[in-house]
């Protein structure tokens, strides 16, 4: 059984569509006979991958459109719904799933800051409000999937850019959601996609074959399929190396950094070290 959302015909829009999950959920939804607008930055890249969809969709490329858009323009993404709308008609799943990682630290160049904020946080926070309207309207079961990251929840030290614009994500998302709930009418619904290690061009590092650990990006994409059926909210990943029960504990470590006082990110601080190895075998299986 799928979520309704994923009929025949229904439209999904997609950004980050080029490539990663964004790409393979695009092959996948047009495995359904959906039709399929994928959005990223003009280029070959786009183009090869609508190709690649147009094979799989059923009506090729008469159900499938490649727009070009930078997604941390809000009119660039007004322009995107607009001509999904004229050309396919009403939206039945967008996924904000563009994202990039350039790297940032807390003292370091505002252009980092500005650059992954704008992609990470501010293209999910319009896609959403530009798209929700006419989706609510319409009246038929929709979705809007927003990519998250566990690096929003635990908060790593490393890129506090990235965690901020992920940590961002998830709390809109959540409001998003009690906000479509208490719509009256609404039968959309928000979900928060929480991906394990992917291995994709983001997060590749140069390698050319993917690590042992990481999921594929069909992979990531199956799950969430399985999850959204369910009705998850939480769309919580695992991975070849890191399975749900190891997640649930960090997460848990995380919200007791406030809970019991401790300093902030504690899982890294060498007073707490033996507590949270302690902690994290706990109930293990």
């Amino acid at each position: 059984m799928s979520h309704p959302a994923f009929a025949t015909n229904n439209l999904a829009v997609i950004t980050g569509a080029a490539s990663g999950i964004g790409l393979a959920a695009a092959r996948h939804f047009a495995s359904l006979g959906m039709r399929v607008v994928l959005a990223d930055l003009a280029g070959e890249k786009l183009e090869k991958a609508a190709a690649e969809v147009a094979a799989l969709a059923t009506a090729g490329t008469a159900s499938v459109a490649a727009i070009a858009t930078d997604v941390s323009r809000i009119d660039q993404i007004e322009a995107l719904e607009r001509t999904a709308r004229e050309r396919f008609g009403d939206v039945h799943v967008l996924m904000n799933n563009a994202g990039i990682q350039p790297g940032s630290a807390i003292l370091g160049p505002l252009v980092a800051w500005e650059a992954t904020l704008g992609v990470n946080l501010w293209s999910v926070i319009n896609g959403s409000r530009v798209f929700a309207s006419a989706m609510i309207a319409h009246g038929k079961p929709a979705v809007i999937i927003n990519t998250g990251s566990k690096q929003g929840i635990t908060t790593p030290p490393g890129d506090p850019a990235y965690n901020v614009s992920k940590a961002g994500v998830k709390v809109f998302t959540e409001a998003l959601e009690h906000e479509l709930r208490n719509t009256t009418g609404s039968q959309v619904h928000a979900h928060l996609l929480i991906p394990g290690f992917v291995y994709t061009g983001m997060t590749g590092g140069g390698r050319t074959e993917k690590p042992a650990g990481a999921w594929t990006s069909e992979q990531t994409v199956e799950f969430m399929m399985e999850s959204l059926a369910r009705g998850d909210f939480y769309i919580l990943c695992p991975d070849n190396d890191v399975p749900r029960a190891t997640d649930e504990r960090r997460i848990l470590w995380a919200a007791g950094d406030i809970v019991e006082n401790r300093p902030p990110l504690s899982r890294w601080h060498p007073k707490y070290a033996d507590a949270f190895k302690a902690f994290l075998e706990k109930n293990r299986d």
